[in-house]
């Protein structure tokens, strides 16, 4: 379907509670670092539940009020990513493509015309893929106490009834009562302050800034081109001018890196004489720190969370999160131990909010470990980095069912496969043979080669690489089912 030229429908009434969910899905991973990392950020995790945090955003916007089908806004390079989450929940979506960061402006302005594309009077609710907030129905309650504000032309923020003297959200103060709904103007937006003006804030009444939005998406569009014109004009050249991939839609790149990167709050909300806030009470965590996520975990009776396999003894009020190893604390209390293959974090609860600074520094030197996870997803699946060393690397292939890997080549390594589940095509040249569990090849130096499950079940297989140059850019890509380019 082409979404370009796609004329809006006609409104019906079955359409008139139709909220359009935009799920913006950003992030470098640096605030739970090392398990959220650049190539992986948080909204791909799970914390004690069945599902990631965006299949979390996503299911709460399954309800009747909603349009079934969201709109993703996310970074090219998680394309994949989004796309497998998706497809575990059974949820269909657009999912639009972002070439580079432009903020939070930018891609709800992408997400608002796309929306205007199925019905030009689209009411939309505009979520950050990484929030936890675990009432559904009061949520749903809430947008829809908001919904008539919305539809008379305001840009609704939630606002959080706060609980405490937090300094890692920014705040809004409430003017005058809009209707009986409980929408308000705003007098203020502030930025995050110390925890002594924190405090006032909860005595004067301020709420904490949620940064999701309800409003009618030609409302906001009319108020950008009149605040922030650059911005419109730029997103929607690159919106016109996107192109089908599978089944993203990417803009285009030359027309979206001339719009400003800017925060919606900077370039609109704190600006217009059009926002308004509804206050809200129910459970809400943006999950931004190793604290964070303590607080919104169940807890032993003294205090403690422990994920994964970890043990505490006579401590209290600590974090413990463990991938893959025994990870152990005895007689502390307040800290935070997240233990992953490659790396391992220990700091205070106090201090979580730091960790970004460590990734910044890591970066600075070259740590690869800063920004790159484990495991990497692709179209027909993923790889894990199980060992690297002087010339050689092993990984962990799994390819899904009905996945092929491009047909390539390699100038600087050779490969071995090992079959550990499941049966794999292989091609090698001229010869196509199946391998069954136990079963392995080996892949010449500069042979044409191509992986396939043509099966029901995963392919699992261990790969060893030996060679000179190891990087995922030593591929050169004759032929692919997904029309890649240059990444694996």
């Amino acid at each position: 379907m082409n979404l370009i030229n796609q004329k809006p429908e006609p409104k019906s009434e079955s359409l008139q509670m139709n909220i359009i969910p935009i799920i913006l899905s950003g992030g470098s991973g640096t605030r739970l670092w090392p398990l959220s990392r650049e190539s992986k950020p948080k909204q791909f995790l799970s914390f004690g539940g069945d599902h990631s945090l965006i299949q979390d955003t996503a299911l709460r916007c399954q309800g009747e009020i909603f349009d079934p089908r969201p709109i993703l806004v996310c970074a090219e390079s998680h394309r994949f990513l989004i796309a497998e989450d998706m497809r575990d929940i059974d949820v269909e979506a657009d999912i639009l493509l972002e070439p580079l960061r432009r903020n939070s402006c930018a891609a709800i302005a992408a997400g608002c015309l796309s929306a205007l594309q199925r019905t030009s009077d689209a009411v939309v609710l505009v979520l950050a893929a990484d929030h936890a907030i675990p009432d559904q129905q009061a949520f749903a309650n809430a947008v829809s106490s908001a919904l008539g504000d919305a539809e008379n032309g305001n840009l609704v923020t939630f606002g959080i009834k706060p609980t405490k003297p937090a300094t890692g959200y920014g705040y809004i103060l409430p003017g005058r009562l809009l209707a009986k709904d409980g929408c308000s103007t705003v007098k203020a937006f502030v930025e995050k302050p110390d925890r002594e003006t924190a405090l006032d804030y909860l005595k004067d009444g301020y709420l904490w800034n949620s940064g999701n939005f309800l409003f009618r998406a030609q409302s906001f569009i009319d108020e950008l081109a009149r605040l922030e014109p650059e911005i419109l004009a730029a997103v929607r050249k690159a919106y016109e001018k996107a192109g089908r991939d599978l089944d993203f839609l990417r803009l285009d790149a030359d027309a979206f890196k001339q719009s400003p990167s800017i925060s919606v709050d900077y370039a609109v909300m704190e600006r217009t004489d059009k926002a308004a806030v509804f206050p809200v009470d129910y459970k809400w965590s943006d999950v931004g720190s190793w604290e964070a996520v303590w607080e919104v975990m169940p807890k032993s009776d003294q205090g403690n969370v422990t994920i994964g396999d970890g043990e505490i003894v006579n401590g209290t009020n600590n974090l413990v999160h463990s991938r893959g190893k025994l990870t152990t604390l005895v007689g502390v209390d307040n800290i935070a131990v997240v233990s992953t293959r490659d790396a391992v974090l220990v700091t205070s609860k106090a201090e979580a909010e730091n960790v970004k600074k460590l990734v910044i520094n890591l970066q600075k030197n070259g740590r690869t470990e800063a920004n790159e996870a484990l495991q990497i997803f692709r179209p027909w699946g993923n790889y894990e980095c199980l060992d690297i060393g002087n010339g050689y690397q092993v990984k962990r292939i799994v390819v899904t069912p009905g996945g092929t890997l491009s047909l390539q080549k390699h100038r600087h390594r050779a490969e071995h496969w090992v079959v550990v589940q499941g049966k794999a095509e292989v091609t090698i040249d001229d010869n196509i043979q199946i391998l069954e569990p136990n079963q392995s090849v080996y892949v010449p130096l500069g042979s044409v080669h191509r992986l396939a499950n043509r099966e029901a079940e995963p392919v699992v297989l261990i790969e060893v690489q030996s060679g000179d140059y190891l990087g995922e850019d030593d591929i050169i890509r004759l032929e692919d089912v997904y029309n890649r380019e240059a990444d694996g």
